[in-house]
């Protein structure tokens, strides 16, 4: 919607708009009297599934109520072209076209008129509140029947403070708002440096703060209602450490195996936290046109278009030369070291190498990249791996490359400095660097024909800013297997980083950053950013 309004109200309003609307709002909106909430009661209901929930709409064009939520009021909208409906429980208009409540200054005269009529024939009370140090005017309104909410209206001294002020105010890069210690509530730090990162997503925190979430469990176990609160927690301006002990508790009832008091994978906790999260918003969405979700797993939550991107799988014949491909979802890409007892082949040709664990290895420092590429090479399945190949109509050698089909919003990379085997347990303390800002168009499904004869070959696609992301959070893991701790590197602007150890949060440069040895890399699509 434009900012000069929705012009699409014009439409609407001919003859006799204003006594329609009155109409609709007196029946079927705030109902004032026994008698029209009788008939609220009769009437209101889903023409095309019978329904009394669901978010229901009324048509402001001809007689039709339909669900919002099943999305039967869009398609009346879409099939006679009636652009605008009213929600029958809080009185606002929606228009189809802008797809999104709008505002109107006559139709929101008429409301507010009606509703304290519908008021003042229940005879309650409305009751007004404005909490400190707040900034927005909240209205509690005591009606007893449904949930009826007043729209904001300034006073005559804050209108004469936004005419002096009518800039709109912004935060400043010294703002700390949005930063906040975590107790450890008992070898949790786990949990912390996990909750700093997702508490500092950009477009996650966008949608929690905007209060997008509509709980659909039974019972106050939702460990997204938990999660919203903690959005509020850390963005409310408070300083004191935040005690996350229901948290905890919620962790433990959905994921047992994380249970207890003994120090936990951080990355594990990472990957049963989305999990539970995908599980309890199946009924969040941050689209509402009824399409459907453009991610591998087919799911409109939050979750799913932050985190979720597609793994492309190509396994080739080595006879036949026929390729077969499986896209898969992912919530992270777990990333091989050197150093791990995986052979590290030389992902270049040229230059010195040294040898890791009987494999030739560049000189010099691993980077993200390198992993990257080592991760999108063609591997070679060997002959204990055959397949049964759909061009031969039998088992034959063949070779399997990974590439990204779909990159995620949020790209998480967790380098696998934890080894077990059989033989083995220990961590491994490699250094990789790891950049600000990446591109990932190099492994991508769509480059793949760059990479001629297993050897990495660069592409140019300057052009190509869906692909790049920039550094907003690293976990860091301190010490051995058996005895470690968890911190966290958050961003907190464009160049302002902090560094999270439990209920401690300091100051740290983008040297202390890069430095750090790395556990789990959070990126962020650098165009859907909002700084």
């Amino acid at each position: 919607m434009s900012p000069a309004g929705c012009s699409h109200v014009n439409g609407y309003k001919v003859d006799n708009w204003k006594q329609n609307l009155r109409v609709i709002y007196q029946c079927f909106v705030w109902s004032g009297t026994a008698e029209t909430r009788r008939r609220k009661a009769k009437s209101c209901i889903c023409h095309m599934c019978g329904a009394h929930l669901n978010r229901l709409h009324s048509c402001l064009y001809c007689v039709f109520f339909g669900c919002f939520t099943k999305k039967h009021i869009h398609e009346h909208a879409k099939n006679k072209r009636h652009n605008l409906a009213i929600d029958l429980l809080y009185g606002g208009i929606y228009c189809f076209v802008c797809q999104d409540y709008i505002y109107d200054k006559d139709m929101e005269q008429i409301a507010k008129e009606e509703q304290r009529k519908a008021w003042k024939l229940q005879g309650k009370t409305i009751l007004f509140s404005r909490p400190l140090p707040s900034d927005y005017l909240s209205v509690f309104v005591s009606t007893g029947i449904g949930e009826k909410y007043t729209t904001w209206e300034p006073t005559k001294r804050e209108l004469e403070l936004l005419r002096h002020n009518p800039k709109r105010r912004k935060i400043t890069t010294n703002c700390t708002i949005g930063l906040r210690g975590l107790i450890n509530l008992g070898n949790t730090c786990f949990m912390n440096c996990i909750v700093q990162a997702l508490t500092h997503t950009p477009l996650l925190r966008d949608f929690f703060l905007s209060d997008r979430h509509k709980c659909e469990m039974q019972s106050n176990s939702c460990l997204v209602c938990e999660m919203s609160q903690l959005f509020q927690e850390f963005y409310s301006g408070h300083r004191s450490p935040h005690i996350p002990f229901r948290l905890l508790h919620l962790v433990w009832t959905h994921a047992r195996h994380l249970a207890g008091y003994e120090q936990q994978d951080a990355h594990e906790f990472l990957i049963a936290a989305l999990d539970v999260l995908h599980r309890h918003c199946k009924g969040d969405t941050i689209n509402d046109n009824g399409k459907k979700a453009n991610n591998p797993n087919h799911c409109n939550c939050i979750i799913d278009q932050i985190f979720t991107g597609g793994l492309q799988s190509d396994v080739t014949c080595q006879v036949c030369h026929g390729v077969s491909t499986t896209i898969d979802p992912f919530w992270d890409i777990s990333l091989d070291l050197p150093g791990s007892s995986t052979p590290f082949w030389p992902l270049s040709p040229g230059g010195d190498g040294s040898t890791v664990n009987g494999e030739s290895h560049l000189s010099g420092s691993t980077t993200l990249t390198d992993c990257l590429r080592r991760f999108t090479r063609p591997e070679h399945l060997g002959s204990s791996a055959k397949i049964k190949c759909g061009g031969c109509h039998s088992y034959q050698e063949s070779t399997k490359q990974l590439t990204m089909k779909k990159l995620p919003i949020v790209a998480c990379f967790h380098l696998k400095r934890f080894e077990h085997s059989a033989k083995l347990r220990r961590k491994i303390t490699t250094y990789v660097s790891f950049p600000l800002e990446l591109d990932m168009t190099p492994f991508m499904a769509s480059s793949k024909e760059s990479r001629m004869n297993g050897q990495y070959q660069q592409t140019v696609d300057v052009l190509n800013n869906d692909n790049k992301y920039s550094l907003f959070a690293v976990v860091n893991h301190q010490g051995t297997l058996e005895s470690g701790h968890y911190t966290s590197f958050i961003r907190q602007h464009k160049d302002q980083w902090f560094k999270c150890d439990d209920a401690i949060i300091t100051k740290a440069s983008i040297k202390d950053v890069l430095d750090s040895e790395g556990y789990l890399l959070f990126y962020h699509k650098q165009f859907l950013e909002y700084e």
